[in-house]
């Protein structure tokens, strides 16, 4: 039996599963990152320890497979996809991992604004935010030294990839769904925009080559089959971002669907065959789906489910004794609107539109309010940022009445969460009995580049298992008005200084 093995880079860990090729999961196995903030606050992390971590959870994963008596077909990786890092001629890292969670760049995001805003969101896809273009002007202007070392920026996927195909520096490379983070490349022509970049004084000779999810990197060379077990030449694809790869494990395959990934960001998109970007907000992100002619235009919270992780360890007052089933369970019993609490999710500044001043904050705190109504406040204000970029996807033309949202990620598994959810935008949730499914996803790619499928839409769809779904109580959906139209007022209003923030 032949297998495939997706691995998905994540920021709070690293997961590879092998899959058959009719979509059974055989095994699978993940390992923390190590998220560092440096002395100058900067949320970084080792690129080294992330490339041996993803060699670690293949080999165990490839062990406990090769006990069910299958052998490996092809990998792939995705990954986060807003951070950065650089590398030199030898494909070895020159910088650390510059994390998406890191707003030091935040002043670059400011001068790209100004200086060409809407082009920049016409030919990106995405809003001037946290990502690539400014994250490599502050290396440019505020790392000069460093920045003269660096042959390409590359991302995460591609960084562990070629790594282990033994890469060279010209042959570095950034997929296309990835490619509306990078601050500087044409979405539609999947070209360098030369404009752009001489107007930021950026060289283009820094920028990876662009490529299909499905394209065959390289090969694992003989130092990492030792790594990882796998054999040497084992087909590795050049995979895709994070999100496009959860998408596609999802089975969203045509346009019309909308999915939730219930992850560490939190994120609502949907699935159109054409290119709108938002110009009038400046929320709503464009990236290009897996499938060519397929968009899958998104926005997201940086830290909403990192928000309930933070919320049970350090303010429970019971470190490791409290389950997010037991917080899931206190948060049922309050009821809709948590006593008038109200929650602001963005502890490291707004991300979609990008604005750094709006941070996290409780509103409306009382002597009545439990760990029950904070807990379940936090939900509520994620679904609420939901509701206004459904209202935006719809005003902006490319979603017109959808009937479910597909829901995965590892928020996914509570029925609370989706209950909430679906009574907040007043649509049925549909969770999947697989709700991880960016390494699914990955392993999709991986078999239709090894040639072990001929349609990769077709393939995915199939693969996809439903559970039971969540309908919205539309008389609460009816309470919750006033809650949402509080909420988008209280965005407005809670500001934390600028002088504060320096």
């Amino acid at each position: 039996m032949k297998y495939l093995l997706g691995i998905d880079i994540g920021t709070q860990g690293i997961k590879a599963a092998a899959y058959a090729e009719n979509g059974r999961l055989i095994a699978s196995c993940f390992e923390t990152s190590n998220l560092i903030t440096l002395d100058d606050g900067h949320i970084v992390q080792d690129a080294d320890e992330m490339l041996m971590s993803a060699a670690s959870v293949i080999r165990e994963t490839a062990k406990k497979a090769d006990a069910d008596g299958g052998v490996v077909a092809a990998l792939c990786f995705d990954g986060q996809m807003a951070g950065i890092l650089g590398i030199g001629e030898d494909y070895k890292a020159v910088t650390y991992y510059d994390s998406w969670l890191d707003t030091s760049c935040s002043p670059y995001v400011d001068l790209m604004k100004k200086t060409a805003e809407d082009e920049l969101i016409r030919t990106t896809g995405s809003p001037v935010t946290i990502h690539h273009g400014p994250k490599i002007l502050w290396w440019k202007h505020e790392r000069p030294d460093t920045y003269s070392r660096i042959c390409k920026f590359v991302v995460p996927s591609a960084y562990v990839a070629g790594r282990m195909a033994g890469l060279r520096a010209e042959d570095a490379f950034i997929d296309y769904t990835q490619l509306h983070f990078s601050g500087f490349g044409d979405v539609q022509k999947l070209e360098w925009s030369d404009l752009l970049l001489n107007k930021f004084g950026v060289a283009k000779s820094k920028m990876p080559a662009i490529v299909e999810p499905r394209h065959i990197a390289g090969y694992l060379n003989s130092e990492f089959s030792g790594y990882t077990g796998l054999p040497e030449g084992t087909i590795i694809a050049a995979g895709c971002g994070d999100q496009a790869a959860s998408s596609l494990g999802a089975g969203i395959t045509r346009s019309g669907q909308v999915f939730d990934v219930s992850g560490t960001a939190s994120v609502l998109s949907c699935c159109v065959d054409s290119y709108a970007p938002d110009l009038a907000h400046k929320t709503l992100l464009f990236p290009r789906s897996v499938l060519k002619g397929l968009w899958i235009p998104l926005a997201y919270i940086s830290g909403g489910g990192m928000c309930l992780k933070w919320f049970r360890d350090n303010l429970t007052g019971l470190r490791g004794e409290v389950s997010f089933a037991d917080l899931d369970s206190e948060a049922d019993a309050v009821e809709p609107g948590s006593g008038r609490l109200l929650f602001l999710p963005h502890f490291a500044g707004r991300t979609c539109p990008a604005d750094p001043d709006v941070r996290g904050a409780w509103v409306g705190l009382g002597m009545e309010h439990t760990r029950g109504h904070m807990y379940r406040s936090i939900m509520e204000s994620i679904a609420y940022e939901y509701s206004m970029y459904m209202d935006i996807l719809k005003e902006n033309g490319v979603l017109k009445s959808p009937v479910e949202v597909t829901a995965v990620g590892g928020g996914a598994v509570s029925r609370v969460f989706n209950s909430i959810k679906a009574d907040i935008l007043g649509i049925r949730y549909l969770p999947l009995e697989i709700n991880e499914t960016a390494t699914l996803g990955s392993a999709v790619i991986a078999g239709y580049a090894a040639g072990m499928f001929s349609d990769i839409a077709e393939t995915a769809t199939s693969f996809i298992m439903k559970s039971c779904p969540v309908e919205p109580d539309m008389e609460t959906y009816r309470k919750y008005d006033p809650f949402r139209k509080a909420y988008k007022n209280l965005l407005e209003a809670v500001r934390v200084p600028t002088d504060l923030m320096n």
